[in-house]
């Protein structure tokens, strides 16, 4: 097998910084510097608190930034064998909405009711989607967007709903059935949990586990009998009671073969069906976008931590969640503030993105600031910080999907009865936060 890091990257990133404009005179920096990459069959979780910029670098990468909006740097995309890649942050609208919008890279919205066509219903607006990006046409293109809406557990006694008619899980669901018709090669998902519950959570990471690669995510442990404390945290989801069928229930059959083998069965030899949910032949990417650390645990390979508008921890997942853990002060704290962890906050707020200080920024927040603190750090074997213990080894993955289980052994409850670990935000620590609120200015041109 070949290992990811012998390919060729999905998406290169260099240097991407995206500064907005405003009256007067004033720039916000909304992204600094950012630089990564994504390999086939990789998953890599960018995390952080609300207003870092993680939807605005997700706007950058689809050319979906407002009119004010300023790029610098470079961005990628990988394409077939013996094609050129596309630099996306320099590439017209008429490249970008005809050729990789929805066709190479698939966006999950941050707020999929916002994208969600008002006066259609999500059958419409899925049969749509599914014509225009595969060669499906009547007859079979209605159970084709049926079976797309299944892979995304929509129910499909909502397909004919509109969308203010459906809750935001099943909003949430609906754009990711869109989002994977095309089975992009990219596929950007923010925030792609918001709203569900903790085994439609499972379901969804696994789904898009299984479109970048064909090897699944690790298998959900199985429960063990629930602690007390775990069913006293654990807060029923609206729309557990919407969804009808296996769809919600938990186990390793969410996003496995056995689902698919399921599918399969129900639907016979529909070729429509196998178009839009086969497994897939080769290896895609994945970038996602979460303040759902439980999630991003699951099914990423590395994590990237934002803060103020830059990466200052790009992690492998095994040694962020796991031994050793987080290498920057502001990622360990970020576990800490958890609910299964120690449930300590970080104090202080993070600087305006219009007024960051020239060194780092986290060292208002910081107990092991220093004078060295007053010179910006660069991102320098995957931690941009004066004070970062030096990486600990690692054994090499052996391929996609391949990853160790991480996370403290001791854990009272299992991931699925745990609370949601989720990354603080102004309501205090472990509560969902949404990169629309107030706290910079980016939210006014995310």
């Amino acid at each position: 097998m070949t290992r990811p890091d012998e390919q060729s990257p999905v998406l290169a990133v260099t240097g991407l910084s995206v500064r907005f404009r405003m009256r007067g005179g004033q720039y916000i920096a909304a992204v600094s510097d950012a630089t990564f990459e994504l390999r086939p069959g990789e998953c890599l979780a960018l995390v952080g608190e609300s207003g870092c910029g993680k939807s605005v670098l997700a706007s950058a990468l689809l050319g979906l930034l407002p009119g004010n909006a300023e790029t610098a740097g470079t961005a990628h995309l990988g394409g077939p064998a013996g094609t050129e890649p596309v630099e996306l942050l320099t590439a017209g609208e008429q490249v970008l909405s005809r050729t990789i919008r929805g066709r190479r890279v698939g966006l999950i919205p941050q707020s999929p009711a916002a994208h969600l066509t008002p006066v259609r219903t999500v059958r419409a607006q899925l049969e749509e989607t599914v014509r225009e990006l595969t060669r499906i046409r009547r007859p079979r293109l209605r159970r084709a967007a049926e079976t797309a809406a299944e892979r995304a557990a929509f129910p499909a006694d909502h397909l004919d709903r509109y969308p203010h008619q459906l809750s935001g899980g099943l909003a949430q669901r609906a754009a990711t059935a869109l989002a994977l018709v095309g089975d992009a090669a990219l596929l950007l998902a923010d925030e792609p949990t918001t709203g569900l519950d903790r085994d439609l959570v499972e379901h969804t990471v696994d789904e898009l586990r299984r479109h970048i690669s064909p090897t699944p995510a690790r298998a959900p442990t199985p429960a063990p009998v629930q602690d007390p404390a775990c069913a006293s945290n654990a807060a029923p989801d609206a729309d557990a009671a919407t969804a009808a069928g296996p769809a919600t229930s938990p186990g390793p059959a969410a996003g496995t073969g056995a689902r698919d083998t399921a599918m399969s069965s129900d639907r016979g030899a529909d070729p429509a069906a196998d178009t839009v949910s086969r497994p897939v032949p080769q290896a895609r990417a994945l970038l996602m976008i979460t303040h759902d650390l439980a999630a991003a645990q699951r099914v990423a390979d590395r994590v990237a931590v934002m803060y103020a508008g830059r990466i200052v921890e790009l992690s492998d997942a095994r040694d962020f969640f796991g031994a050793p853990g987080p290498r920057h002060p502001y990622a360990r704290r970020l576990l800490d503030a958890l609910p299964e962890r120690s449930f300590t906050p970080i104090a202080g707020m993070p600087p305006e993105l219009g007024h960051l200080p020239p060194g780092c920024s986290f060292a208002p927040r910081c107990d092991q600031a220093n004078d060295q603190c007053a010179t910006l750090p660069t991102l320098t074997d995957g931690v941009a910080c004066h004070h970062a213990p030096p990486p600990a080894y690692r054994a090499p993955l052996a391929g996609p999907g391949q990853r160790a289980e991480a996370g403290p052994a001791s854990a009272p409850c299992s991931v699925a009865d745990k609370p949601r670990a989720t990354l603080p935000d102004d309501g205090g620590p472990g509560t969902i936060a949404s990169d629309s609120g107030p706290r910079t200015n980016e939210a006014h041109h995310a």
